[in-house]
């Protein structure tokens, strides 16, 4: 396969490349580098910095490759700016990502596997793992932005063929630390106990102890990122061979606490976590746990890092490198 990826200096779509070039397949990267840094880009990829709606650049980049589909990360994912620059978020994840699946419709490129995620489910009301039929309710303009963008595909199936796939929540590193989250204004619950185990920051601030949860902090379904990874290549063999569009959840199906995850890593590092609580933040909700029975019946992928332990670690290490190399 040949594919076109936005968003490649970033977390996921790095991980994304790397399992794609390590399967023998051809990758070429656009990214602006806004938020996404070029040491995570594989050296085996191509790369071109531009613009997703850079409609030029990207034509003549369709128009002297060959590829099969389109992988598109490139976007704006943290929760709390999007409450308070919603429109930073709508003219990025959605309207530049339309302008995208248009300049590559009008360049014969139509097949599309779209990165969205589980925030588009918002307050579940129900206690239950949430399938792919589960009523949308999101809660902040990030989910919103990307609920719009999966819109606009289902509103033209008959011009693209597209699979989307719902995150929930990605976490941990490379194996062989070649990639990992790189932030400094970093969301990510398991990226904040890493920075602390390795001395970038004093103690985690845990938002919310109120939550109708057995401890009273949020749960999420962790997934590990190169897991993740794999099921993108998974898609895209599937979406060359098939006119389908369709939509999946990428989970575990597993759910954990804040201090879930915060006791597990005291029990490996020896309680180097301590923490305070604070308010909820605007915009976050309770619990996000993943059905995947449809992934799993669809697909012959198979999670290889599905311990909570393993992302933890796999993320730790990868913050000792880039520690060290003062990053």
């Amino acid at each position: 396969m040949n594919i076109l990826l936005t968003g490649g200096a970033g977390y996921i779509g790095s991980h994304a490349a790397l399992s794609l070039l390590d399967n023998g397949h051809k990758v070429h990267i656009i990214d602006n580098l806004s938020t996404g840094n070029e040491m995570l880009i594989p050296r085996s990829a191509k790369f071109t910095n531009c613009n997703i709606n850079d409609e030029e650049v990207i034509s003549n980049l369709i128009q002297s490759n060959n590829f099969d589909l389109l992988m598109h990360f490139a976007g704006f994912i943290q929760v709390e700016e999007s409450v308070k620059k919603p429109e930073k978020y709508f003219e990025n994840n959605t309207n530049n990502a339309i302008k995208l699946f248009n300049i590559c419709k009008k360049n014969g490129l139509t097949k599309i596997v779209f990165s969205s995620t589980a925030a588009a489910y918002g307050l579940v009301s129900e206690d239950k793992l949430i399938d792919e039929h589960t009523n949308l309710n999101p809660q902040n303009p990030y989910a919103e932005s990307k609920i719009k963008t999966e819109k606009f595909l289902f509103d033209n199936k008959d011009n693209f063929q597209f699979i989307i796939l719902r995150y929930f929540n990605v976490a941990g590193a490379d194996i062989k630390l070649r990639s990992g989250q790189i932030s400094k204004n970093s969301t990510h619950l398991i990226k904040k106990i890493s920075e602390v185990v390795v001395g970038k920051r004093d103690q985690i601030e845990i938002f919310g102890n109120n939550y109708n949860t057995p401890d009273g902090t949020a749960i999420r379904d962790y997934i590990h990122v190169s897991d993740l990874a794999d099921i993108h290549l998974e898609v895209a063999k599937y979406l060359l061979k098939n006119l389908e569009s369709n939509l999946f959840n990428c989970g575990y199906g597993n759910g954990f606490s804040v201090l879930d995850v915060v006791k597990t890593t005291n029990s490996i590092y020896q309680n180097k976590i301590t923490y305070k609580f604070s308010n909820r933040r605007k915009g976050d909700v309770e619990k996000l746990i993943a059905d995947t029975s449809k992934l799993l019946n669809y697909f012959k992928w198979q999670p290889k890092y599905n311990d909570l332990r393993d992302i933890i670690n796999s993320s730790i290490k990868w913050e000792e490198k880039i520690n060290a190399s003062n990053i």
